[in-house]
């Protein structure tokens, strides 16, 4: 008998939650998940899981560590609950940036985060864009990590933005990868910003490989919390010529700080996906992505593969 299908949601991203069960076509499954006037949370499951497929959606966004735990505990709920199979539903993976010791005594946390999943009791994380591939391999159980980037490239092709006349920039050393597979998908040139962390919210861009003079320029990244990077690398392709510039992120996790950064930047429009609730704004284009994970979420309750959910065309 095949296990029934279940999409739980915690307090995270509701509404991705009921876009992906729109797509699978079945309702959102009922959990109650509050607060206790302590701030301890408390989760009851209002129907039978025993045996079900259950996928829980919670991006792990600020309030970071509140959706963390909520996450876990939903998970520790589903599985005293008899669930066959528990997937955690990640579109966005917090403390991924804290994927390596970097300098003394740190700590790894996108690691620790991966084995407290495991010990609460996850069977499979399905994740769109990490901060870093390797994330993937902190986790002793499968892992379906999705690409935001067909998206937007699909956006930016309806929107005559690509061929000669364009330059994909990644704004970082870190982004290539991920700009040069969006720069064959355009048909586009690529270029590189070098730039110079100051501190966790003030970057400088010093210096450019690759021309843009004249062209249309479009920044690509997995991610912006305070546009630092962007609005620096921005500028310095602004001074280098750039006709125009957009940016392409899969994260955008944007609060006052980048809203205002981004209002004073070169930058026309900032382009981004719905993984987390904060994606929107002035100039800010939201590109919705619940097709792309329902999807996912059908072909893994079925057994399919999700090879071709993975490819940036």
């Amino acid at each position: 008998m095949i296990p029934t299908l279940k999409v739980f949601s915690g307090t995270g991203h509701p509404k991705l939650a009921d876009g992906i069960c729109q797509n699978l076509g079945i309702p959102r499954s009922d959990v109650t998940v509050t607060s206790f006037p302590d701030g301890e949370t408390f989760v009851k499951i209002n129907e039978n899981v025993r045996g079900s497929d259950l996928f829980i959606v919670q991006p792990t966004c600020p309030p970071t560590n509140h959706n963390i735990m909520e996450l876990l505990i939903m998970v520790d709920a589903a599985r005293r609950a008899s669930a066959d199979r528990i997937t955690a539903v990640l579109p966005f993976y917090g403390y991924a940036r804290q994927d390596r010791k970097d300098q003394p005594r740190v700590p790894i946390t996108a690691k620790l985060v991966a084995n407290l999943l495991v010990a609460a009791g996850v069977n499979r994380v399905l994740a769109i864009d990490l901060h870093a591939g390797q994330i993937q391999g902190f986790f002793d159980i499968p892992v379906d990590h999705l690409y935001a980037g067909p998206v937007i490239i699909k956006y930016l092709k309806a929107q005559g933005f690509y061929g000669d006349d364009v330059v994909v920039v990644s704004p970082d050393v870190g982004g290539i990868k991920m700009s040069y597979a969006f720069a064959k998908a355009l048909g586009s040139d690529f270029a590189i910003v070098a730039k110079n962390r100051r501190s966790a919210t003030e970057v400088q861009a010093h210096s450019l490989i690759g021309e843009v003079a004249g062209k249309r320029v479009i920044l690509v990244d997995d991610m912006t919390e305070t546009a630092g990077t962007l609005t620096a690398a921005a500028r310095l392709l602004q001074e280098r010529g750039a006709k125009e510039i957009r940016a392409g992120v899969t994260h955008a996790i944007i609060g006052e700080m980048a809203l205002k950064r981004l209002a004073e930047s070169p930058i026309t429009e900032l382009i981004c996906t719905d993984t987390v609730p904060m994606a929107h704004g002035p100039n800010v284009t939201t590109l919705g992505i619940a097709d792309m994970l329902g999807e996912a979420i059908r072909r893994i309750h079925d057994g399919e593969s999700v090879t071709s959910l993975f490819e940036i065309k």
